[in-house]
């Protein structure tokens, strides 16, 4: 969605100008979380692959990236610590299975 049909939608929805704040940096956060969300998702399915390869070079290589993603998106507010903690024990959980 591009800013002018932003604002747009932003004065057709609210009358008080803090409202048509909030939706505006709403629509912003939640582009950034996504953005964030796609990322991990990214590192993540690339761990899989190598651990599905039985890979296990590529496979530590890609979990040292994939626990940088997921730390910093938990850090980020993105994830809650428990799910940050879960994904990393997992993933870690499967490479040292084919090591």
């Amino acid at each position: 969605m591009n800013t002018s049909s932003m604002v747009l939608e932003v004065y057709r929805l609210a009358n008080i100008k803090s409202a048509k704040k909030r939706i505006l940096v709403n629509e912003t956060k939640a582009a950034r979380n996504k953005a964030i969300k796609s990322r991990v998702k990214t590192s993540v399915k690339k761990v899989e692959a190598a651990v599905a390869a039985k890979d296990v070079e590529t496979a530590k290589a890609t979990l040292r990236d994939a626990i940088s993603e997921i730390s910093k998106a938990g850090g980020k507010g993105v994830y809650h610590k428990n799910t940050v903690s879960r994904k990393i024990s997992r993933l870690t959980k499967a490479v040292n299975s084919i090591a």
